[in-house]
């Protein structure tokens, strides 16, 4: 037994920005038996890889006031408490990463009921409320940015910036850093401006519609357009033209955003740390209805950085996107400076120091 690999669950669920940096840090614990908490029917039944077994446990959030809902909530969140403590115990684990969310709030209380050590990532520069509540629960929290400190001075803080998929690391060590061998498989010309537009993991109406309206003029300026626009767009394919390129999703994010002169995008910690790790100047246009705003916290840290130009939504307007785009794009040295500063930001080996973070607190 003295052999024996550690063994660590890994309670991540619901979003992109829980899982991906749940998933990159898996894949830097290779010698841990490492398995999964879920909820059923969220997307961690879909993108955790397979060989992290997958427990699932019913669990939600408290969305309004205190009524017989919320009586319904505490007592599957009891329930759930029970269940983690049980598959905490049974699996023999020794230790628990969390990235927040509901989940977090039962993994947090059977780890620590059961002497556990707990390491809990925040990426936001606003950290959440079950981050703020359980951070000093744990054993250690490790930090996307260095900002969101202020917001727990009970907790055992560590800066670690916020892992990324592989596809974005290698492009930021060797892959793609001469801009002439990034490979896409999109009718992209060299030479010519590209803009790349996403909206996140749930994608962003609002925003795709202002870009509609405005790339009529970028396309008369030479420049290329690759919208993403998500599954839920009601005016998915309505625009037309040769330099536009509209696609739901698209995997190889990674040589998009290196082939990018310019992105528009939400502000969620995950796209911003792909920014930051690409070197990608961008218009940010925070989620005007993420909790707490913090969207527009993460999107400051950029513009205060001059990585960024920062819109709220409410103040955006077709005319004002379309004339700032091209003010951008006839400005290549002010476009250059901006993906400097967003390099700058990164933390390309943000998952070996997490990873190391939870190997000291784990195996200590």
């Amino acid at each position: 037994m003295a052999n024996a690999p550690i063994k660590l669950l890994i309670a991540a669920s619901g979003t992109g920005g829980h899982l991906f940096p749940a998933i990159a840090l898996a894949q830097k614990l290779p010698d841990y038996e490492i398995e999964w908490l879920g909820v059923p029917n969220r997307l961690e039944t879909q993108l955790v890889p397979k060989q992290y077994p997958m427990n699932t446990i019913a669990v939600e959030g408290f969305q309004q006031g205190f009524g017989f809902s919320s009586v319904l909530i505490l007592g599957k969140l009891i329930g759930s408490i029970l269940q983690v403590r049980r598959i905490l115990k049974q699996g023999n684990f020794q230790g628990v990463f969390t990235t927040g969310g509901y989940i977090a709030g039962p993994a947090v209380i059977a780890a620590r009921s059961l002497g556990l050590p707990v390491v809990f990532h925040e990426s936001n520069a606003l950290p959440g409320k079950v981050t703020r509540f359980f951070g000093p629960w744990c054993t250690a929290v490790a930090l996307g940015f260095e900002v969101a400190a202020k917001y727990l001075p009970r907790a055992k803080n560590v800066c670690v910036g916020t892992p990324v998929r592989d596809s974005f690391r290698e492009a930021s060590l060797t892959q793609f850093l001469d801009e002439g061998s990034v490979t896409l498989d999109l009718a992209i010309p060299d030479g010519v401006p590209l803009i790349v537009v996403f909206g996140g993991s749930q994608g962003a109406v609002a925003v795709n519609k202002l870009v509609r309206q405005s790339a009529p003029a970028w396309f008369e300026a030479g420049a290329y357009v690759v919208h993403l626009t998500g599954d839920r767009d009601p005016d998915a394919e309505t625009l037309k033209h040769p330099q536009y390129i509209e696609l739901p999703f698209y995997n190889n994010m990674a040589a998009l955003l290196r082939r990018a002169t310019l992105a528009i995008s939400r502000s969620g910690a995950g796209s911003l740390t792909e920014l930051a790790v690409c070197g990608t100047p961008a218009i940010l246009i925070p989620y005007p209805f993420a909790a707490e705003d913090h969207q527009s916290y993460n999107a400051e840290v950029f513009s205060k950085a001059g990585a960024a130009i920062t819109f709220q939504q409410s103040e955006l307007t077709a005319e004002i996107l379309q004339t700032q785009v091209l003010s951008l794009l006839q400005s290549p040295e002010e476009l250059a400076k901006m993906g400097e500063k967003a390099k700058a930001i990164a933390t390309p080996d943000s998952a070996d120091k997490l990873a190391s973070l939870v190997r000291e607190v784990v195996e200590r």
